[in-house]
């Protein structure tokens, strides 16, 4: 089947000469990816066209890229094994981000997923050794919690990673320092020691992430952001928490689970807006549960530090005293520095990077993937946007990113895990009428335990076809459950199968296969939107 350029990405192409002479160095270069793929294929505004002589002759790098985490480095070292010539700039490495501070790994593997998980890891074990005792085992002696040497053994492991990142990139030319667009092929990298580098690329690619927001309040000086909060000295006895996302209410199962007070605050009646309003309803009791105190449909208005901590203020007349106060509050697009205006590449209002279905700019030698576009602001997604972005422009198969039936998680103690749509996006984007399967139970583990939560699971499947909709779970093993039920989804499974299917016993995740009876059936008149 012969394969079409995209129309959007097409434009005229103009002959090149193939018998132009080459440098050592360039007829090195194109030996050597001769041998690795026989010919480099780009897609040359939007046609496939062979790279000739010329073409390298022409610019000191077929792709430059600026930010080096998880979608850059995917985007680079993919794009390299396609046959381009590639650099790539990161900022220098510390655990602790700014304007001009990073390292090559980026917020996932440096200062977010990884080394939140790592601490959930350790918070996790406070509750086990509770429900340990009714398994038998006598805990005679008080037991301690060393934070410093779960945050030393947190530190080693991103350093690990932060090195296995750079050997990713060994078939690629990485440079330390900042980078910015001067032009639509023109680069420049400003080093540790203030030298500036300029090159130029046949693309550009931006996948420079996001970081941390802070509130415009009296004192926002006085808290801290996710950055800070993985690298604290020493454990909080007493921490408020501003927000009601992913990030605040992971912080909050953490630091709870390590012993310290926690107050949460928040604007809206429940926590995670944006996911299923029933299962936020399970994560805030669990919360409860856990003891950590909730502040709903509160803002915080001030920080003043005393003698005694930090005094936080809220729009209800609250105030509390904390050690620490972390700020939740939501990320925003790294684009800032970048020279973005100048070189013409439109941005929205947050600084976000506007780019079209395949990940392109308005400028068409310039592209961007990732958090700073702020379209579905995952790991995993970064790195699907990287390689479509490398199969488009380098491999010879245009790619469009898929962002149907993404599987997500919130960390929290026990986890969240969702694909697919909520009930509340199921019943506005329905045509038909929806059915509602749930199943309310104890853990088994808990049975014995004691520990007085329940797990709740749920699935949204359309009447008409059978097709399933949408996927959640709150419990524990919540996210390796779930990443099997994404699958499903993708390929599009109906209830029928997942009720011909054979469950695994005794699991949590049988559950799936079970709900033979639908909870509700809401008709496609009932629509209904949302506030909580």
């Amino acid at each position: 089947m012969k394969r079409r350029p995209n129309p959007s990405l097409q434009k005229s192409r103009r002959s090149r000469d193939c018998n132009s002479t080459l440098s050592p160095s360039q007829a090195r270069n194109l030996i050597g990816a001769g041998k690795k793929m026989g010919s480099r294929k780009m897609l040359i505004d939007g046609e496939m066209n062979q790279t000739n002589e010329e073409e390298i002759a022409r610019y000191d790098f077929d792709l430059f890229v600026i930010g080096a985490g998880s979608g850059g480095v995917r985007a680079a070292r993919f794009s390299a094994s396609y046959g381009a010539k590639v650099g790539v700039c990161e900022l220098p490495f510390h655990p602790i981000s700014s304007e001009v501070i990073g390292g090559v790994g980026g917020t996932c593997v440096i200062r977010g997923c990884v080394p939140k998980k790592i601490l959930v890891y350790g918070a996790s074990f406070g509750g086990e050794l509770e429900d340990a005792k009714n398994f038998g085992w006598e805990l005679n002696e008080k037991v301690e919690f060393n934070w410093k040497k779960l945050l030393h053994k947190k530190t080693e492991e991103i350093i690990r990673l932060n090195g296995i990142y750079k050997r990713l990139l060994a078939n690629t030319k990485l440079f330390e320092g900042e980078g910015k667009i001067t032009g639509p092929n023109e680069v420049q990298v400003t080093q540790l020691d203030g030298t500036k580098l300029s090159y130029s690329a046949k693309h550009i690619l931006i996948a420079t992430g996001s970081r941390a927001h802070r509130p415009n309040i009296p004192g926002q000086e006085l808290g801290i952001t996710s950055d800070e909060a993985l690298s604290l000295e020493e454990l909080p006895k007493h921490a408020v928490i501003l927000g009601g996302g992913y990030i605040a209410v992971e912080f909050a199962s953490i630091w709870r689970g390590m012993g310290a007070a926690v107050d949460l605050i928040f604007r809206k009646e429940l926590p995670l807006r944006g996911f299923d309003d029933e299962m936020r309803a399970v994560v805030k009791r669990n919360l409860e549960g856990r003891g950590i105190n909730l502040h709903p449909k509160t803002c915080l208005t001030q920080l003043v530090k005393t003698e005694g901590g930090i005094k936080v203020f809220t729009d209800q007349g609250e105030e509390l005293v904390a050690d620490v106060v972390l700020f939740a509050t939501g990320r925003v697009p790294n684009s800032k520095r970048l020279n973005l205006e100048a070189v013409g590449v439109q941005t929205d209002e947050t600084g976000a990077i506007k780019v079209d279905e395949y990940s392109r700019t308005n400028i068409p030698s310039i592209w961007a993937i990732g958090d700073v576009t702020n379209r579905m602001n995952l790991t995993p997604v970064a790195l699907m946007e990287g390689t479509c972005f490398a199969k488009t422009v380098f491999g010879g198969e245009p790619r469009k990113p898929d962002y149907s039936n993404v599987p997500s998680s919130v960390f929290s103690i026990p986890p969240l895990s969702v694909v697919g749509l909520s009930e509340e996006q199921a019943i506005e984007q329905a045509s038909g009428d929806i059915l509602v399967f749930t199943s309310a139970f104890t853990p088994m583990k808990h049975t014995i335990s004691g520990r007085q939560e329940k797990t709740l699971m749920k699935l949204i499947v359309e009447y008409e076809t059978d097709k399933v909709l949408g996927a959640s779970m709150c419990g524990p093993d919540a996210p390796e459950i779930m990443q099997g039920i994404a699958i499903a989804l993708k390929c599009g499974a109906t209830k029928a199968q997942f009720d011909g299917t054979v469950g695994i016993h005794p699991s949590a995740a049988e559950e799936f296969v079970t709900m033979r009876s639908a909870t509700r059936r809401v008709p496609a008149a009932g629509k209904r939107k949302t506030n909580l």
